[in-house]
């Protein structure tokens, strides 16, 4: 890929503190040409990129990019979340009303269905559709199950297909504690062959060689009557609200999780995509975290297995937002990260793995959201989309993004034709909190690259 695209020329400007003193000018002076095929997605007309929005919404969204990049900030603002003080009901008023008013409103979607909705709405003007993302609480599955259906069955009162996902945790509607005993169970299934799990559905393919299985080091106990009852339960609220999306024609995502879980989340995936997604229509959609080392290869066995089974599947491609936690458990374990070894290689991988499914799209198999922020990986995916035959407005090629980040990536491709979805979480705040401090933690590096979106901006 040629060096000179935007990314790679800018970055190195943008991954300083909000108060860079690199002007406007010198930012857009480093926007060389590109070669013709990665013209498909342009990004250096600002004007044409943000003509939907308002100069009210440009200045807010910049001062808040510029807060939530600046790293002292973020500590701070972690650190008081974290603290005793919101344990004091006037001083935690304050606070969440202010959240409410900076991060909260740049991120999220609103407090209730009703703002949620709103902001669908406004994003749909602008050519933009959204993935709803209910907050929830793991301590209540079966509220969590019912919190879901209604966010389904409330997306059929939107403008059509402005809603283009509804985003699921199976988290939500299954107790942690069991998921990490199905994952150890499963694992060291793998490790032995001969271990018989009764319970255990059709799935497909959920280890490849290179998968981390330090998290279980011990042959692990069976599940109990009790822990069985309970796994039974969490697949009938599973298939519930499949049931519910394939009624309502609104596909279900499921997110991905650490990978000390994610073998159960697999299963309750692969398990329910066997049996929900028909006649070529992919309803339920899996992640895939491009930076871990297995990616490709289990990306690769599930999908052969499925087309074997006739099955069309729907993946979702991330880059991963787990890396500080997932490199220090395996360190504390004494095992080599299950993350590759530099961003180059997650770059590889994700690119990679984009090419595969693009492929499979072209062929008539599959679908796919490719979620980046990425601007090189973005340009070359359309680029790859465009050159494999892949017709604008394609339903089983999606382009998505959080709400609130790489706005001038969302619009390029929306300019481009490409479908584009914005990550819309909605609930109370102090319910979606744990959501917008993961983002501030996880995606620190990420953060301080929006800078491209704000000197567009401004």
């Amino acid at each position: 890929m040629d060096r000179r695209l935007l990314p790679a020329t800018t970055l190195r400007l943008f991954n300083r503190r909000f108060n860079s003193t690199v002007s406007t000018a010198t930012v857009l002076q480093t926007l060389k040409p590109e070669p013709a095929a990665f013209t498909i997605v342009n990004l250096d007309d600002h004007r044409k990129l943000f003509a939907s929005v308002s100069t009210s919404k440009l200045l807010r969204s910049s001062i808040n990019l510029g807060l939530a990049s600046n790293e002292t900030f973020v500590d701070f603002g972690m650190w008081v979340m974290n603290s005793r003080l919101m344990e004091t009901s006037l001083v935690r008023d304050v606070i969440l009303k202010t959240v409410k008013h900076t991060m909260f409103e740049h991120f999220c979607a609103g407090e209730t269905t009703e703002e949620a909705g709103e902001c669908v709405r406004k994003i749909h003007d602008a050519g933009l559709r959204g993935m709803l993302v209910y907050a929830v609480d793991n301590t209540g599955c079966d509220r969590n199950l019912e919190g879901f259906l209604r966010c389904v069955e409330f997306s059929k009162s939107l403008p059509p297909s402005s809603v283009s996902f509804l985003i699921a945790k199976i988290t939500a509607i299954c107790p942690i504690g069991l998921l990490r005993r199905v994952s150890d169970l499963m694992r060291w299934q793998y490790k032995d062959p001969s271990f018989n799990l009764p319970w255990k559905l059709h799935t497909l393919p959920i280890f490849s060689t290179s998968s981390p299985l330090y998290h279980t080091l011990q042959k692990p106990p069976p599940l109990t009557p009790e822990e069985e009852l309970d796994l039974e339960l969490a697949h009938r609220r599973l298939q519930k609200l499949c049931q519910k999306c394939v009624q309502e024609s609104v596909p279900l995502l499921i997110d991905a999780e650490y990978t000390s879980l994610q073998p159960a989340i697999d299963y309750f995936t692969y398990s329910s995509a066997i049996k929900h997604n028909q006649d070529g229509n992919p309803i339920v959609y899996g992640t895939v975290q491009a930076y871990l080392k297995d990616a490709k290869e289990r990306l690769f066995m599930a999908s052969k297995a499925a087309e074997k089974l006739g099955v069309p599947m729907g993946f979702k491609l991330v880059r991963g937002a787990y890396m500080s936690s997932e490199t220090e458990s395996a360190s504390s374990l004494g095992y080599d990260s299950p993350i590759h070894n530099s961003i180059d290689e997650t770059h590889a991988c994700y690119n990679d793995c984009a090419g595969f499914l693009l492929k499979r799209i072209a062929n008539g198999n599959d679908a796919v959201v490719f979620a980046t922020h990425n601007i090189d990986s973005g340009k070359l995916a359309a680029c790859r989309a465009r050159n494999l035959g892949i017709q604008k407005g394609n339903r089983r090629l999606e382009f998505a993004q959080l709400y609130g980040m790489s706005e001038a990536l969302s619009f390029g491709l929306r300019n481009a034709g490409f479908q584009v979805s914005k990550y819309l979480p909605y609930g109370p705040v102090d319910m979606v909190m744990p959501y917008l401090l993961r983002r501030a933690e996880e995606n620190r590096g990420l953060l301080s690259t929006s800078n491209i979106d704000r000197v567009l901006m401004w």
